[in-house]
């Protein structure tokens, strides 16, 4: 039998090992999902929000137990867990609140005499969600709360390194009340996930992961005329403009560059600097990362974990070897310690160019590329640069230009005007380009995978 073990990656002890699911009993479990589906959307919106606000406040109550868990699975830091706990149970408090009228019925007229009209936003089954290590319980809880409020079940399949997150998200959620077959979490490879993507009672697909996965993961799910939302990752930049204010500029760069170990997806990973403040800018970047305390991810002092395993390790030290063999330059870092677990340091590269893994590529690693643009035009023109679109941010002292360039120049589906953040229940989370498409929060995702039912009255 085909097993999935997890190991810590800050001392590569294991840490336990779990049986696969045949592709039988997945489609059991799916099955199950189906069955608990069509009393649930029987449910009226505000019934069911009552279930999620019980989840957050089991969650709240569990928040340090989860945090030492996604800690010892993908060595974030133990306050990181701490911050995803209460994202994710602000999630469902959200949700909960503002569902009920972001799903309601809307009034509508049609024809030439303005009759009435009734969109009805209806469920539609089980949901396919795939997900990523990088944020164990956040990642998860974002689809099952909008589909929850929406009337939909959820079927979760979880990158194998968190396996114990995902199963412990499900006994949670049953233990604040929610149905025992409303939300099942599968052990399956990726030959069974493909075929349940394909089975009749899966009826939308949505995933986390990189551009690679998300076109296969969509191309099956496309031959099969399911709906799909798709999160792809980025290289996201940050533009520090010639009337930039540097100390804000390095201190949300920093922030940006190395939050959740720099594993993030809206994580800073580009930083397009104008000329004019360009050595200002990188001599107090660069002394920053370079003080940076690199360490065991519980201890408090600690300001950067490991990453979340030796295979993840590997692949962003090669790359930041392929880009400086391709000709960019190492300010800091791009050694790792010699000791025990997946540590890498702080990581500056500089005169990064096209054709580099980190100019055209995402490294999902703590490792910023810095790269001179001649004004702010052309950072501009750099930043767009890239086939991904997912997040990126401006530095500038006029907020108002800011602004401008943020709505109508930057081809992202998200900016930070001279700040940092990862997301926020409030607003709309999502990309274009190779960054995917759809959206999620901000009750957006609420919608995703609703019937959007036009009701035509005399």
């Amino acid at each position: 039998m085909s097993t999935i073990t997890t190991t810590n990656p800050a001392t590569n002890e294991v840490i336990e090992t779990y049986p696969m699911m045949t592709q039988e009993d997945a489609v059991q479990k799916l099955e199950a999902a189906h069955n608990a589906f069509l009393d649930w959307r029987e449910k009226t919106h505000a019934e069911r929000g009552e279930y999620l606000t019980k989840i957050a406040k089991v969650l709240r109550e569990k928040a340090d137990e989860l945090a030492q868990l996604m800690t010892r699975e993908t060595g974030k830091l133990l306050k990181d867990g701490h911050t995803e706990v209460e994202i994710c149970a602000a999630i469902l408090d959200y949700t909960a609140q503002n569902g009920p009228d972001v799903l309601a019925d809307e009034e509508r007229t049609h024809g030439p005499d303005g009759a009435r009209g009734i969109v009805s936003h209806q469920p539609i089954g089980v949901i396919y969600s795939i997900q990523p290590w990088n944020f164990p319980l956040y990642q998860p809880v974002r689809v099952l709360a909008a589909n929850l409020m929406a009337g939909n079940a959820c079927v979760l399949k979880h990158a194998s390194i968190c396996t114990g997150s995902g199963l412990r998200l499900r006994e949670l959620c049953i233990e604040a009340g929610l149905p025992k077959d409303l939300f099942q979490v599968l052990l399956i490879d990726h030959d069974t996930s493909d075929t349940l993507i394909e089975h009749p009672l899966v009826r939308g697909v949505t995933m986390t992961g990189s551009d690679g996965a998300g076109r296969h993961i969509g191309s099956v799910a496309a031959k099969a005329l399911k709906k799909t939302v798709l999160e792809l990752g980025s290289n996201d930049a940050y533009l520090v403009l010639e009337d930039a204010d540097i100390e804000t500029a390095v201190k949300f760069s920093v922030m940006g560059r190395l939050y959740n170990n720099g594993e993030t997806c809206v994580s800073a990973k580009r930083f397009v600097v104008t000329d004019r403040v360009y050595d200002a800018f990188v001599s107090a970047f660069v002394a920053q990362m370079k003080a940076i305390t690199l360490g065991d991810p519980t201890d408090d002092d600690t300001q950067l974990g490991p990453l979340s395993s030796t295979d993840q390790f590997d692949t962003v030290k090669g790359q930041v070897d392929d880009s400086v063999a391709k000709g960019a330059k190492l300010l800091c870092g791009g050694h790792a310690p010699d000791r025990t677990g997946a540590y890498y340091p702080a990581t500056v590269l500089s005169e990064v160019q096209p054709g580099m893994p980190a100019y055209d590529d995402e490294i999902f690693g703590p490792v910023a590329a810095v790269i001179r643009a001649k004004d702010d035009e052309d950072a501009m023109r750099i930043a767009n640069d890239s086939r991904y679109g997912l997040g990126g941010g401006i530095f500038s002292e006029d907020e108002d230009r800011a602004v401008k360039l943020a709505r109508d120049h930057f081809d992202t589906g998200m900016v930070h005007i001279n700040s940092f953040g990862a997301a926020d229940p409030n607003m709309p989370f999502g990309g274009v380009k190779d960054s995917g498409y759809g959206r999620e929060h901000g009750g957006f995702g609420m919608k995703e995978f609703t019937n959007a039912k036009a009701i035509f009255l005399p």
